[in-house]
């Protein structure tokens, strides 16, 4: 499926908005301009989003930002829409811009997204529940924690865990890296069905190429068991201007394993986010009509229609 009428626009945070969007806020949207930041779960699903407004008579831009960048263009009515308002990490950027009300905090489009310490499924079968079960078995993960890239939020809990002996962690070593380098360690050590404990997330494609457990926490250590919500982002005008957009964003809601098989498909097999998205799309007609309930074309017809009108030609 062709989608000539898409324009990616790669831009950096340098970059002043106003050379992607021409104006302020438009009146009855002809075209849905979304803020990308270079992340594969949000690629794919402004990209599922993208081909379901296609069909229904609007023009799309995709425009890869960074996130600071998106919420000024979104605050500004430069854009409107952004997939990817993770909480809590996101919060204090977006709160402020709700209470000034510049943004919408639309709909969820993710909840209860897990993140922290995994292990293979073996390992947890095998009495590893929660933090407080590694020591126990020190000496099976060779008193390591593999981590991601140093700075980031969970490699630092981890460390002020260990840093205050919480769960038994005291005398344990965190070994940062890359994510890259994380999961190409964990690939090897679960290939041999040895004993790891890794920085897991969801979504992401590593909870279907493997069988993994989400620890439980254990004495507050905040290194697991870290619940988190990804918003759907909007300008606070998008209800007044286009209410039927808003409706369909507002039920535009994503199973965790949905996306999770998206990022594997995109990121892992290195399928393009067209390909993705509009096989899913064809292959999932029933959730497709539960967003685009009381949902129309520009043209005032039903819009599930058009979709399927659309992706089956």
């Amino acid at each position: 499926m062709s989608h000539s009428n898409i324009k990616r626009h790669v831009l950096t945070a340098a970059l002043p908005l106003t050379l992607f969007a021409a104006g302020s806020a438009q009146a009855d949207l002809d075209t849905v301009r979304f803020g990308v930041p270079p992340w594969p779960g949000v690629t794919v699903k402004s990209e599922v989003a993208t081909q379901i407004l296609e069909a229904m008579g609007y023009q799309t831009q995709q425009n890869e930002l960074a996130v600071g960048v998106i919420l000024n263009g979104l605050a500004n009515d430069d854009l409107d829409v952004y997939l990817g308002g993770w909480y809590p990490i996101e919060q204090e950027m977006i709160d402020p811009l709700v209470a000034d009300g510049k943004v919408d905090k639309v709909a969820k489009n993710i909840s209860n997204a897990n993140s922290g310490l995994v292990v293979p499924e073996y390992v947890h079968e095998a009495g590893v529940d929660s933090v407080a079960d590694l020591d126990r078995y020190k000496d099976r993960f060779d008193g390591e924690i593999q981590g991601i890239e140093a700075g980031t939020g969970i490699n630092d809990a981890i460390l002020a865990a260990i840093d205050k002996d919480a769960a038994g962690l005291g005398d344990w070593q965190l070994r940062e890296s890359s994510t890259a380098a994380m999961l190409a360690y964990a690939d090897q050590k679960i290939s041999d069905k040895q004993w790891v404990t890794f920085v897991g997330w969801e979504p992401h494609w590593m909870n279907v190429s493997y069988d993994l457990y989400y620890l439980k926490d254990s004495d507050d250590s905040g290194t697991a068991d870290i619940l988190s919500t990804v918003w759907t982002v909007v300008p606070s005008s998008l209800e007044a201007e286009d209410a039927n957009l808003y409706r369909f964003l507002s039920q535009y809601q994503v199973d965790i394993e949905a996306q999770n098989d998206w990022v594997y498909q995109y990121s892992h097999e290195e399928r393009s986010a067209d390909e993705v998205a509009s096989e899913w799309i064809r292959d999932h007609y029933d959730i497709v009509a539960q967003w685009l309930d009381g949902v129309t074309t520009k043209d005032g017809k039903p819009a599930i229609d058009a979709v399927k009108a659309q992706l089956d030609s």
